[in-house]
């Protein structure tokens, strides 16, 4: 009986979404309504300006007589360029993501007595609640260790006896305890994903106090613990140019249209983790492994421009890879000649690639990134201006420190709670008024007909 109504239920589905695809089809020529700002974009491209923040800003072009005109990429955490914060970071040789997040969080740049303080607060708060990890973690496992972040994230509301408090106070109490926890979370999720999923060992290690969110990371991902200074250094530059990156970003903008209604910190980061698992947002990064590990495979001498453009121009003809016709890694909506993060990312990488054997491949990827924006115009007939995301040269650090492609999105997430918690009190602060845009309806007013006249 219950096989009779699977397949039932199953006939229905189908049926259900072939009227659902019927009803809700919207005509292209009123999308293109110039009033309409699909994507809450402009015509131009630019978005559409919906508030001001203090945190971080992102510019790749300028605007002169109404024309966007290409620029180096520009990205600054409370006014302070990234390229300065990373540079001062590496000649002190030192991990700089909890600097990076007091940056965001607080406004200021710590005293070396303040950014003390700060990280023995985080070591304070970094204990999950007790049971949690049996509880929230283990017993209920996900494929996905993003879905695993969110559903534990908002777990924590049930473990906070201030959970609603929107007060700035026990706003700034929950965003320290984020910060500090989702490195343990993500580890642990993803021992319990390999372990049900894929019956492996799952470890759960314990770290030190005094180690930072990137040591952290590599101590409870290894099995063995161990990891070189220079290897925990590299993640850290990466959570450091991930932290933040404007309030018009997906994940950055969820968080704040949620906390525009005055919900809980909980329900208004969980909803931004879920934003950042979209793979035109955070899951990008896999994208971009995928596609080098095909180009490695189909390309016979990876040193050939010519036999690495042909196979460029088929994945853009959509003839091979996925065929989306998209070169991952290339592109961004914002920056045009150069993506700052994947210059510096670029720039510290190649020494440990050169250590570990990844020379090659890393090369690879520097003739992509040479070649596409030629071959893109030469396909699409389009001189849009190609540089190299953050994607780019990110899948392929965190392959060459061990870490599985589940862990590439989480590691996303860890970096960018900094910055979201920092959205979450402004808007909490200086918002105001609830986000609500509006949608114009484009249906036709319609009788209502009895049901037993249909």
């Amino acid at each position: 009986m219950s096989e009779i109504k699977v397949r039932d239920s199953e006939g229905f589905i189908k049926r259900v979404c072939d009227t659902v695809r019927n009803n809700n089809l919207v005509s292209p020529e009123l999308v293109k309504n110039p009033h309409v700002k699909r994507g809450l974009r402009n015509q131009d491209g630019t978005g559409v300006l919906a508030g001001v923040t203090s945190i971080g800003n992102v510019r790749g072009y300028t605007v002169i007589d109404n024309e966007k005109m290409p620029m180096d990429g520009v990205l600054t955490y409370r006014g302070i360029s990234i390229e300065d914060i990373v540079n001062g970071i590496t000649e002190d040789n030192r991990f700089g993501f909890e600097e990076v997040a007091y940056l965001l969080m607080l406004g200021k740049l710590p005293s070396k007595d303040e950014l003390a303080e700060f990280n023995d607060i985080l070591a304070h708060h970094r204990t999950l609640p007790h049971n949690f990890t049996e509880d929230m973690i283990i017993k209920a496992p996900s494929a996905n260790v993003m879905n695993k972040l969110a559903r534990s994230v908002l777990a924590l509301y049930s473990f906070d006896e201030n959970a609603d408090d929107t007060s700035l106070e026990n706003m700034m109490r929950q965003s320290f305890d984020l910060v500090a926890r989702l490195p343990i979370i993500a580890a642990q999720a993803y021992q319990v994903k390999r372990h049900y999923y894929e019956n492996k060992s799952m470890y759960l290690h314990v770290p030190p106090d005094n180690l930072s969110a990137a040591e952290i990371l590599l101590y409870c991902i290894r099995s063995d613990r161990k990891y070189t200074d220079e290897e925990a250094k590299l993640l850290d530059k990466c959570l450091i140019l991930h932290a933040e990156h404007g309030g018009g970003n997906n994940s950055a903008f969820t968080c704040r249209v949620l906390s525009s209604s005055g919900t809980d910190t909980y329900s208004a980061i969980a909803s931004a983790i879920c934003s950042l698992k979209g793979p035109l947002h955070g899951g990008a990064n896999k994208q971009v492994v995928d596609m080098m590990k095909d180009i490695e495979a189909n390309v016979k001498n990876w040193k050939n421009d010519d036999e690495v453009s042909e196979y460029l121009s088929k994945i853009i003809r959509r003839e091979v890879g996925d065929r989306s016709g998209k070169i991952y890694g290339m592109g961004h909506a914002i920056y045009t000649k150069s993506d700052p993060r994947a210059v510096i990312l670029k720039k510290h990488a190649k020494s440990l690639c050169e250590k570990q054997g990844y020379l090659d491949r890393f090369e690879l990827i520097e003739s992509v990134e040479r070649l596409t924006p030629e071959v893109f115009r030469t396909v699409k007939n389009n001189d849009k201006p190609l540089c190299a995301n953050v994607d780019m040269y990110s899948g392929l650090i965190y392959e060459m420190l061990g870490i599985p492609q589940d862990l590439f999105t989480p590691i996303f997430a860890i970096s960018r709670v900094a910055g979201l918690c920092a959205h979450r009190i402004e808007e909490a602060l200086t918002g105001g008024r609830i986000m609500r845009p509006a949608y114009k309806c484009v249906s036709r007013n319609t009788e209502y007909t009895a049901l037993n006249n249909r």
